[in-house]
């Protein structure tokens, strides 16, 4: 009797099975806690109720959530093929944004497309970590790089993140650029060119200061003493201290926050989500968020360190990057150690363009992970 022959499975479905299925769930879980979190923020306030934000956030991480299915059916390869395309793009939106753009609170940093709102700059750190993923990733050589490797990769970087902070968005462009670093660092920089990048940092720190708008001046000078303004420009990082300090271990309970319920709290919903977090589920609840995002970090660093190649490894490394800076930044400002730069917790505050490339992002973290070395047979 003739044995019949197992079918082999798909490259696709073997890499299926190796799914990092702890970053996936902690993904959902700080998805669906930011839902409620803005349906909380934003329940007492009428105008938000009836835009009902929460539903629009829903909506955006559904969307977010089919293209990060849609991603992982492609190798992570085709996507930076791609990536010079992605990256003009980018730049084109970027220098549309300056011409054309919505401005909201002072800066112009969202394109109109009937009743969408786009924001490139959030596209930026994709756009990025792609190309310089790209970049180095077509390099054969292993030693480390010098002026001459850095330069090209120097303008990719700074092109982008002049555009942002031109919005003014100083902390987004302030982001992408340590995200930059961070990809060079890992590929390997010679010793003698990180010495003179150092000076030269230092160096033009004091003319840095000089190119500062005076309100990004009053930021940082808050941050050194809240209470020299505290209705002006302390106010918003006092509030959040307060909204922090106040939901002490157990937390008001859920919808009960005075700070938000009383509109004392300014952003409630966007850069300041994590305030609110803090003052209904208090400590414990923080630090479940907390965990949660450190297990996300940590399985994207896994993603990295296992990858099948450079280019697989930088693009994890950029993205990584990309998310420990978002949260580090984010829960810094709103503890009052950091100075307010406008910088959304990921996953959890309301924005449509931040939720969108922070789903893709996860994608492209997820398809590395998924073709790692030991998988690397399977796609030859």
């Amino acid at each position: 009797m003739t044995g019949i022959a197992p079918s082999k499975s798909s490259p696709f479905r073997r890499a299926v099975s190796q799914m990092d299925w702890l970053l996936a769930l902690a993904t959902l879980l700080l998805s669906l806690t930011g839902i409620y979190m803005i349906y909380s923020a934003t329940h007492s306030n009428p105008v938000f109720l009836k835009n009902s934000l929460h539903l629009k956030q829903a909506l955006w991480s559904s969307i977010g959530l089919c293209l990060l299915l849609c991603i992982l059916f492609f190798d992570y390869h085709i996507f930076t093929r791609w990536a010079y395309f992605f990256y003009a793009l980018v730049i084109v939106l970027l220098i549309a944004v300056l011409f054309s753009g919505q401005v909201v609170y002072g800066a112009k940093r969202w394109l109109v497309f009937g009743p969408l709102r786009l924001q490139p700059s959030e596209l930026a750190r994709l756009a990025v970590i792609l190309v310089l993923a790209r970049y180095f990733g077509s390099r054969g050589e292993e030693n480390p790089i010098g002026f001459k490797e850095l330069f090209p990769a120097f303008v990719l970087a700074i092109a982008p993140v002049l555009l942002i902070v031109r919005q003014p968005d100083l902390g987004t462009g302030l982001t992408v650029f340590l995200i930059a670093g961070a990809m060079v660092l890992v590929v390997g920089v010679r010793k003698r060119v990180i010495l003179t990048i150092g000076c030269m940092a230092i160096a033009s720190a004091p003319l840095g200061w000089l190119f500062l708008k005076p309100y990004q001046r009053q930021r940082i000078l808050t941050l050194i003493n809240p209470d020299a303004d505290p209705l002006g420009a302390g106010y918003q990082s006092m509030q959040s201290i307060i909204a922090v300090g106040s939901g002490e271990f157990w937390g008001k309970g859920l919808l009960q926050g005075t700070q938000s319920r009383l509109h004392f709290l300014p952003e409630k919903h966007t850069d300041f989500i994590f305030s609110v977090l803090s003052e209904e589920l208090g400590f414990i609840g923080s630090v479940s968020v907390l965990a949660l995002f450190f297990i996300f970090i940590l399985r994207c660093l896994s993603a990295a360190l296992n990858a099948a190649d450079k280019e697989g490894a930088l693009l994890a490394v950029g993205i990584t990057t990309a998310f420990f800076l978002y949260i580090i930044f984010n829960i810094g400002m709103t503890l009052g150690l950091m100075p307010i730069v406008g910088i959304p917790l990921p996953l959890v505050s309301y924005g449509g363009s931040a939720s969108i490339s922070s789903f893709i992002a996860i994608a492209l973290v997820l398809n590395v992970g998924m073709r790692r070395k030991s998988l690397t047979h399977a796609f030859s």
